[in-house]
């Protein structure tokens, strides 16, 4: 029995109850989170060694042996488990759920000085100069530092990185052209791991890590993860780009493919014209940067079906060449279709439809090739320029007003012509005119047409009964009350009549 009350006496001395309810608490604390179980299995064990400390200095006691050194001993057990409970409580299980993560090399350093302050507690208690044992380790420190400054710079590096969080577990990073791309799966003291999609796991010095530059995938403050996606296509240079652009990305809008963002939508651009074909790009974002492959093979699928509905070739590198003589008979014939063209298209504009066949083959020389692409300005309310645009294909929006004010007010299809105005009388633009749909014009200029004027000034009369009649429906667009609106059609033809003869400097203005 005596040994009994001697052990229940240094247990008591020794606070081991207090320290055994410790683990017990946070035992139960730990088990509800998702630290690692060999942290506590780590103070179990420090645990189990004190009390065992704690046992044999009891047992020296009861046969009358000094037991200083496994009471000290024991006493380091008992400090190191405490230590550990509370880095393990505190850093690992209450503070992660809070929302607040200590880097894991950061815990390591408080680890470590806790457990010098153990070392030197332990020292005190069992009387060793701390001092002199700190200034040997010192110069110790030393002579292992410079032989291990590779080591120690990668350790320094792994701690510069966790501390100012640039690199995170779970980051996806590009090491540049041509290196490794892969998920952060670990940032240890001496080295950071980065796992490839093609399961091999990259181990970079910390030191290496910190000295050069990485790319961080689809981090962007305030915004999802995800990464832009680029797949290239080549398409037969003849076709219309803005066809292109338009079967592509209402394809891939419509109806996305798995793993691509709709905010930022897909795009279509069109890159450029190579020798034989032209370059186009279909970008999107990829939302799981885990998978790039499929989501980029399933994207060339929808591609190549939206073109294939849309009637549009596919191109490759080709290279033809032309063996044509160019005989003046050959130039003349390339002459003669064009201008029949031309004279077609005249005969198709009301303005210019019943004039002689000599006078629209007259202006016809002078016409020139014009086209445009959807949503590109034609003209714009204000600009001065004598040039007048004749339809031949597609469809353009009349526009009035600048700004917030600005509205629709006419639509033109092929075979109508706008910018008469300006060409008769030498107005400024009323109206902004914006190609529609993809749009061929032909304009004709000033000089041209005073030339065919002063041949066939008749013609003017025609013009100006054209020209009133589009005035009088402009103005009734834009609801103006003043002498244009008020005055009579006839009245409006003479002014019109009187202005565009004075214009081209016609005789009897």
């Amino acid at each position: 029995m005596d040994f009994w009350y001697t052990l229940l006496d240094h247990l008591w001395s020794a606070r081991t109850p207090f320290v055994v309810l410790a683990y017990f608490i946070v035992q139960a604390i730990v088990s509800r989170t998702k630290v690692e179980r060999y942290h506590m299995r780590a103070v179990a064990t420090l645990t189990i060694l004190h009390v065992v400390a704690v046992v044999i200095a009891a047992a020296q006691t009861k046969f009358d042996y000094d037991s200083s050194i496994v009471e000290t001993v024991g006493f380091a057990f008992q400090l190191l488990a405490a230590v550990t409970m509370i880095t393990t409580l505190l850093f690992r299980a209450l503070l992660p759920k809070l929302g607040w993560a200590v880097p894991r090399i950061m815990i390591d350093l408080i680890t470590a000085f806790g457990v010098l302050v153990v070392f030197i507690a332990v020292g005190k208690r069992a009387g060793f100069s701390v001092a002199g044992l700190i200034t040997t380790s010192a110069v110790l420190t030393a002579v292992i530092g410079f032989s291990l400054q590779d080591t120690l710079g990668n350790v320094m590096g792994g701690l510069s990185v966790q501390l100012d969080k640039s690199l995170k577990v779970g980051d996806w990073v590009s090491l540049g052209p041509g290196q490794a791309t892969g998920r952060v799966t670990e940032i240890r003291w001496r080295y950071t791991a980065i796992e490839t999609r093609n399961w091999d796991t990259v181990i970079i010095p910390n030191g290496a890590l910190v000295k050069s530059q990485i790319t961080i995938l689809g981090r962007r403050q305030g915004a999802p993860v995800q990464t832009r996606r680029t797949i290239d296509f080549f398409v037969d240079f003849r076709t219309s780009p803005t066809e292109v652009i338009d079967a592509v990305e209402t394809a891939l809008r419509k109806d996305p493919v798995q793993r691509m963002a709709t905010d930022p939508p897909p795009q279509c651009l069109f890159m450029g014209i190579r020798d034989s074909y032209a370059h186009y790009v279909a970008r999107y974002w990829l939302t799981d940067l885990a998978v790039d492959d499929p989501p980029d093979s399933a994207t060339r699928v929808r591609v190549w079906f939206a073109l294939r509905r849309a009637n549009i070739p596919l191109s490759i590198p080709a290279s033809t060449v032309f063996l044509t003589s160019d005989t003046p008979e050959r130039g003349e014939r390339k002459q003669t279709a064009e201008l029949d063209r031309r004279i077609r298209a005249l005969g198709n504009v009301d303005l210019f439809r019943d004039l002689g066949e000599d006078v629209r083959k007259e202006i016809a020389q002078h016409l020139v090739f014009t086209p445009f692409a959807a949503g590109e300005a034609v003209c714009r309310e204000g600009d001065h320029d004598d040039g007048l645009y004749m339809i031949v294909e597609g469809d353009a929006i009349v526009r009035i007003g600048t700004a917030a004010d600005e509205r629709e007010v006419a639509r033109l299809i092929a075979g109508q012509f706008f910018g008469e105005m300006s060409l008769m009388t030498g107005e400024a633009r009323t109206a902004t005119v914006v190609a529609a749909t993809d749009m061929v014009c032909y304009r004709v200029d000033k000089p041209a047409f005073q030339a065919v004027v002063r041949q066939s000034p008749a013609i003017v009369d025609h013009v100006a009964e054209v020209l009133a009649a589009r005035r009088t429906a402009l103005s009734a667009a834009r609801d103006e009350r003043d002498e244009v609106r008020r005055s009579s059609h006839e009245t409006a033809k003479q002014d019109l009549l009187g202005r565009i003869r004075g214009f081209f400097r016609i005789p009897g203005a």
